[in-house]
Parts: structure tokens; C-alpha cells; sequence
């Protein structure tokens, strides 16, 4: 009979700790993608892992759509780019990436979430006011749900190897009147993010991270920690587009 692992092991598990770490920090966005076939079988060892992501009343109101068809590829991409030059155009002042890699990542998958789950949160079925905060506050809890799904997703691609792209502005509602009826998705359902992956064109890097003792506070939150509207509106303005995109080791 196998002996027991000894209970002070099963909470100092630094091997499987720094295994997860290395996948965590590895993992890097990219936007630009080689060529190359991804097996199903990836496709389906990165969807487990979103089925075991977490959720609220463990309702998994989550969808995926794996997209292998080349022409709604390059469709669905031509959509990001019309939004890419409307944002432009606006002069919104958003450093908005370039979406056309898009069009030719090998790795494609939708993810749609199901917001009638709401109802599976603590709500009351009425006008109040109290009933609208309980409501605002099931949508929270649905988002981060589907959220920590496709982190799980994203970190099993970055676990096989490949860079990986969070694409989450397909919110607009003249993406999803496109892409819903082109993949067959229910119209009770709701378009929320595309996962793009698949090997680097150029190589990765790193992008700027806070420090740990920047996001982390002991027993009560560190006035230290906390900025000003004027510190959001000045970061916003002269940091934003270097963190966004820039090589950490390149941010002065």
C-alpha cells in the first residue's frame, strides 16, 4: 500500500510551482503568426483546460468555436481592421494594435458567453434598485467566469508552445450582427473574446509588469499603492502606449 504524501509537502510544492511560473511567464502576446497546421488534438488539449476553468455556481456559461476555415478567418479579421481605421478616424488618441494578423492565425477559437447564467447568481425578480445591483453585479461574476476559462486556455497554448493573442474588442455590436450568423451561434448568446495563437512570425518579448509590492498589500490596502485621477490621466497619457506594446527591457 502506497504511504501517504506527508501533509507539509502538499503545501510546498515549489516543483509544480515553478512549472506553472515558467508557463506564466512565458507566456507572451504576439500578433504576427508562421504558418502551421495546428493539430486538432491541440485544439482539444487547450479546450480541456478551459473546462476546468472556474466558475460562478459552477455554471460554465461558457462557449468555443474553433475556426478553421481560412475565408471567415480573413472575414472576421477584415472586421477588426475596419475597426483598427474607425478608431482612427474618431481620433480616440487609443493605440490600437495591428489586427491583420488576424487573418491568417493558425490557431483560431471564439469564445461566447451565455448571459442568461445570470440567473443562476443571487438575483431578485423585480424593478428595485437593489435588484438592479444584484444584477450588475451577476454580470461580474458571468465575465469572470468565461475570464478565467480562457486564461486557462491561453495557458495551456503557452504550455505547447505557442504565443498567444487575447483579441477583445469583438464587443461592437457590428462584429457580432457578422460573426454570429456566420458560425451559427445563437442569437441568446454573446461574442466576448477570440483566442489567436500559433508560432511567432518574429520572436516574443516580455511586456512591462508591475512589481510585486506595487499590487500586493498586507492586511489593509497601502495608501502607496494607490494613484490619483491626475496620476491615472498622466499614465494614460505618456505610459499607456509603451507598456502596451513595448519590450519590457526597452520602458524607461
Amino acid at each position: 500500500m502506497a504511504q501517504a504524501e506527508p501533509t507539509s509537502n502538499l503545501f510546498d510544492r515549489r516543483d509544480r510551482y515553478e512549472a506553472l511560473m515558467d508557463v506564466m511567464r512565458t507566456r507572451m502576446t504576439n500578433r504576427a503568426f508562421a504558418q502551421h497546421d495546428i493539430p486538432n488534438e491541440h485544439f482539444e488539449l487547450i479546450l480541456e483546460a478551459a473546462r476546468h476553468g472556474p466558475s460562478g455556481a459552477n455554471c460554465q456559461p461558457w462557449h468555443y468555436i474553433v475556426v478553421r476555415d481560412p475565408e471567415q478567418k480573413a472575414v472576421i479579421g477584415d472586421l477588426f481592421v475596419e475597426e483598427q481605421q474607425t478608431r482612427a478616424k474618431l481620433k480616440m488618441g487609443f493605440p490600437t494594435p495591428n489586427y491583420t494578423g488576424m487573418r491568417t492565425a493558425p490557431g483560431f477559437i471564439v469564445v461566447a458567453a451565455d448571459f442568461r447564467f445570470i440567473r443562476a447568481f443571487p438575483v431578485l425578480s423585480d424593478d428595485s434598485a437593489q435588484a438592479k445591483m444584484y444584477e450588475e453585479n451577476a454580470e461580474r461574476i458571468l465575465l469572470q467566469s468565461v475570464a478565467a476559462s480562457t486564461m486557462s486556455a491561453h495557458l495551456a497554448a503557452a504550455a505547447l508552445g505557442y504565443a498567444v493573442w487575447w483579441v477583445t474588442a469583438i464587443g461592437q455590436a457590428r462584429i457580432q450582427t457578422v460573426v454570429k450568423p456566420m458560425l451559427d451561434v445563437p442569437e441568446a448568446l454573446s461574442l466576448v473574446d477570440i483566442m489567436c495563437f500559433g508560432p511567432p512570425r518574429k520572436p516574443s518579448y516580455k511586456r512591462w509588469k508591475k512589481q510585486l509590492h506595487q499590487i500586493m498589500n498586507w492586511d489593509r490596502f497601502h495608501p502607496a499603492n494607490f494613484m490619483t485621477d491626475e496620476q491615472v490621466d498622466l499614465w494614460i497619457k505618456e505610459a499607456r502606449h509603451k507598456v502596451m506594446y513595448k519590450d519590457e527591457s526597452k520602458i524607461d
